[in-house]
């Protein structure tokens, strides 16, 4: 995982966008950003681990790419990369190829992070995030849930006033 500050040029958003500024582990664990990397031989004991101890009940994988979501492709990775929130965590370990996710900082900036094979990412409930592939156009991951899987994305600024919004802002003034 590599992280810095989004440089809000309007190229295609598949590029890394690197402002320059770096952003820590512990600068995404301040607004609730959890990371592992997860690679070696147990990488999998591991994530059970993690998904018993977070309660991750249930799982899926998914495939981004051309060759694997055809015609479709282009319009799911435009609407992965509205800004939006979700009323779950967002869960994936990352099991191989590269993209990025982009999250809201305390400041409202977006912070990058470029997440590789091996990565396992935990985006809060209420966090402002978007997410696009690289210039490789291909990533696998494993989503993880607690409950049966809900991938309602509830965009910005309609999300403004959601309590799992306010919520979330709620515990970034505790941190």
């Amino acid at each position: 995982m590599r992280a810095w500050l989004f440089d809000n040029t309007t190229t295609d958003q598949r590029e890394p966008h690197d402002s320059g500024v770096p952003q820590t582990a512990d600068d995404l664990a301040a607004i609730g950003v959890l990371y592992w990397h997860l690679s070696d031989e147990n990488a999998l004991d591991r994530l059970e681990e993690i998904a018993k101890e977070r309660n991750y009940k249930n799982r899926d994988q998914i495939v981004v790419s051309k060759e694997a979501m055809g015609d479709i492709y282009e319009t799911k990775v435009k609407s992965f990369f509205e800004e939006h929130l979700h009323e779950d965590e967002e869960i994936r370990f990352i099991l191989d190829g590269t993209g990025f996710f982009d999250v809201r900082d305390k400041q409202d900036r977006w912070i990058r992070i470029q997440i590789y094979k091996g990565d396992l990412l935990v985006l809060p409930a209420g966090i402002y995030h978007r997410f696009t592939t690289d210039a490789s156009n291909y990533i696998k991951a494993t989503r993880l849930f607690k409950e049966e899987p809900k991938w309602t994305p509830i965009n910005r600024p309609t999300a403004d006033e959601n309590s799992f919004r306010v919520d979330y802002l709620r515990t970034l003034r505790v941190r």
